[in-house]
């Protein structure tokens, strides 16, 4: 058995980042042990007291907080990024003990008996950051079963704890899933379309899979080029297939786990007394009540309908007059859709990917930051999980280090896919006064560098790559101290995307393109009819693609809210219209209400939305559009005062990134754009209002 002195995850608790060089599975159980140990003999101690306070109970409370992150954290950044089946099991057992202990703490009453205390009886003595933490942990400790008793605390652990697992066990099906396909292609002509970066990348694909010809499989840089260009109509279907019904069979079917979780989330929400999983949702986000979130996914709905309607039907006849493509069929959309793209814009992802070399886009993005808020970012020295990740440091002017991150672009096996931004370190100011400066991961889902060629990505990748940083500067430009309100800690769950949103307006723009936008041959930048053409297809099926979000957001909140897992609808559409006894015939509703294209029966999308079912996004999925209206909002102030006016940023920084969680986000906006925001910029962005 491991011991503190030579395992790498307990040793790393006292290093300032994480010893990945070192880090095995068999490290993971013993150090978790340990710390959970620690942790249940200090908190013993600590409820003990009769008089707390800030220094003698919450701050202990933020300590432990930070080791059991420097423990546990690591394990399941591996358990994303390098998946294996030794890891996959200590990684099961590791997520049950810290459910357990993580329920076991928010409902120690002696814990929650403090924190009361102190904000009764020491609030004034207390700063603004100080305040809210008290407040958001006294809220949590409710929403946890605090003031439960009985046999209904002890079920609320119990649901706590299989809600747990089914989240893993959802995301490891969908992974499984996703990986137990390929289809290997021998015959060159069924490459017929494809552009000549996907035929390279699948011919290395093969080869590292120690095959001849080319191997698609259903990671998005593969799926998707092959479903937009590919001239094979079978070869599309066989995919689009594949992909639609990942996690529907066998010992792989999500559609148990879906229904057990939402049998448990809507049992866990009664039992705090709310009336289904939406409201105990939204009791964390900005959101005031249910009818506002589907109020406002409606109105914008209902604005973007009429758009949609008419990019479907432009679709259609295209497919039909130009393509031969009639009926056009779920599988084909993407590929006529790049067909009309080219045909009305003539532009296309793949004439872009020249000019966004993985070098170049990543240190633009770091000069465009650079620039508006007065940092550097450099290469930095550090353990890494795999060689294709990167570390880098951020300083301020007075060349002082502020922050660092990871950057992992690349996808490939045995990796979670998307792209996401998640806490290494926290800023915190440390019991001894010293302060922890903040560390981020940044995971991307990209192609990587075939045979002498760069990296090139396309330029909704660009976009992708931009969003997470946006996170990122979030979690790293924080300047609260108090680790659970510090960074992205404590921030609304429908407001946290509003600084990764706003960084994708950037990638619009000509002053910011011409700092990377260089064709990686020539170093020529993007011709100026080339951006225009870009420009100009930026809203290409904007309706389309707001009404798919709005899709599976109302979806998402109606699922937690109206639906109900016995099949009885309790909303105001009747059951014969909710098909009332099943997840898909919610979905089918959604599709009716709002969708201007219904995919085939046999789409179980549903199978694989991690987002909600295993990513927290549960009843929250309408963050995405709600944040978005904040982020138009906020970057429109870019635009009126200039793109990269240090000033503009200055502000933007000081009011949204700045703060955390440590005070109310709604403030920060108003304070920034000295108003309360509007819809109208999202609008404009989309192509769906005034210019």
């Amino acid at each position: 058995m491991s011991t503190q002195q030579n395992n790498p995850l307990l040793a790393g608790m006292g290093s300032p980042l994480p010893l990945f060089d070192q880090i095995l599975p068999q490290h993971v159980l013993p150090a978790l042990d340990h710390v959970l140990q620690q942790q249940r003999e200090r908190i013993q101690i600590l409820i003990t007291q009769k008089n707390p306070s800030w220094n003698s109970f919450v701050v202990p409370l933020e300590e432990m907080d930070e080791e059991l992150s420097r423990v546990w954290g690591p394990v399941t950044h591996l358990n994303a990024v390098c998946d294996s089946e030794d890891l996959r099991l200590v990684y099961q057992e590791g997520v049950q003990k810290n459910a357990a202990w993580h329920t076991e703490m928010a409902q120690n009453e002696a814990l929650y008996t403090g924190l009361k205390y102190i904000e009764e009886n020491q609030s004034d003595s207390l700063n603004d950051a100080q305040k809210e933490l008290l407040k958001q942990s006294i809220r949590d400790f409710k929403l946890s079963g605090a003031e439960l008793s009985g046999e209904a605390k002890q079920r609320f652990k119990v649901i706590r704890l299989r809600l747990s697992e089914l989240a893993t066990l959802f995301e490891q099906h969908v992974l499984d899933a996703t990986r137990a396909f390929t289809l290997h292609i021998e015959n060159e002509s069924d490459l017929a379309g494809l552009p000549e970066s996907a035929c390279e990348a699948a011919a290395q694909r093969a080869s590292e899979n120690n095959q001849g010809g080319w191997l698609f499989t259903l990671d998005v840089p593969s799926y998707l080029p092959l479903m937009q260009y590919s001239e094979k109509p079978k070869l599309r279907e066989t995919m689009y297939r594949a992909y639609c019904t990942r996690a529907t069979s066998a010992e792989l079917d999500n559609s148990p786990v879906i229904d057990a979780l939402l049998h448990l989330r809507k049992e866990i929400s009664q039992l705090l007394g709310f009336e289904h999983y939406a409201d105990y949702s939204l009791a964390t986000k900005m959101a005031e009540n249910g009818r506002e979130v589907i109020g406002f996914l409606r109105e914008l709905a209902n604005k973007s309908h009429a758009m949609a309607e008419h990019e479907i039907k432009e679709l259609r006849d295209f497919s039909k007059n130009n393509l031969g493509i009639d009926p056009l069929q779920a599988w084909d959309i993407p590929f006529a859709s790049e067909k009309l793209r080219m045909h009305t814009y003539a532009i296309s992802q793949e004439l872009l990917k020249p000019y966004f070399s993985e070098a170049a886009v990543v240190s633009g993005m770091f000069a465009l930051v650079e620039k508006i808020y007065g940092i550097q970012i450099r290469k930095g020295k550090a353990t890494l999980w795999h060689e294709d990740s990167k570390y880098f440091e951020v300083f301020d002017k007075r060349n002082e280090q502020i922050a660092a991150f990871y950057l992992d672009p690349y996808a490939r096996a045995h990796k979670r896919g998307g792209a996401w931004m998640d806490e290494c370190v926290v800023r915190w100011q440390k019991p001894d006064g010293n302060l922890q400066l903040p560390v981020a991961y940044l995971v991307c889902n990209f192609d990587a560098p075939i045979g002498d060629k760069p990296a090139l990505w396309n330029h909704d990748e660009v976009m992708t790559l931009f969003h997470e940083f946006g996170h990122g500067l979030h979690h790293m430009l924080t300047e609260v101290n108090i680790r659970r309100v510090s960074g992205i800690n404590g921030v609304p769950w429908d407001a946290v995307e509003l600084p990764s949103q706003f960084m994708e307006n950037f990638c619009w723009e000509r002053e910011v393109l011409d700092l990377f936008a260089r064709h990686y041959e020539t170093g020529e930048v993007i011709p100026n009819d080339l951006f225009e053409r870009m420009t100009a297809a930026k809203n290409f099926q904007s309706g389309m693609q707001m009404l798919r979000q709005i899709e599976l957001s109302l979806f998402d909140f109606l699922l937690h809210s109206e639906y109900q897992p016995d099949g009885k609808s309790r909303g105001t559409q009747p059951d014969k219209k909710q098909n009332g006894k099943s997840v898909q015939g919610l979905l089918d509703q959604v599709r009716e209400e709002v969708a201007v294209t219904i995919p085939p029966a046999f789409n179980k999308f549903q199978n694989s939305f991690s987002h909600i079912f295993a990513g927290g996004y549960a009843a929250g999925y309408y963050s995405y559009k709600w944040a978005e209206v904040l982020s138009a909002d906020a970057y429109a102030a870019f635009e009126e005062e200039g793109l990269t006016n240090p000033v503009t940023a200055a502000r933007f920084r000081k009011s949204i990134l700045a703060i955390g969680g440590s005070s109310n986000i709604m403030d920060g906006f108003i304070a920034f754009r000295g108003r309360k925001p509007s819809v109208d910029a999202l609008l404009r962005h989309s192509g769906l209002g005034k210019k």
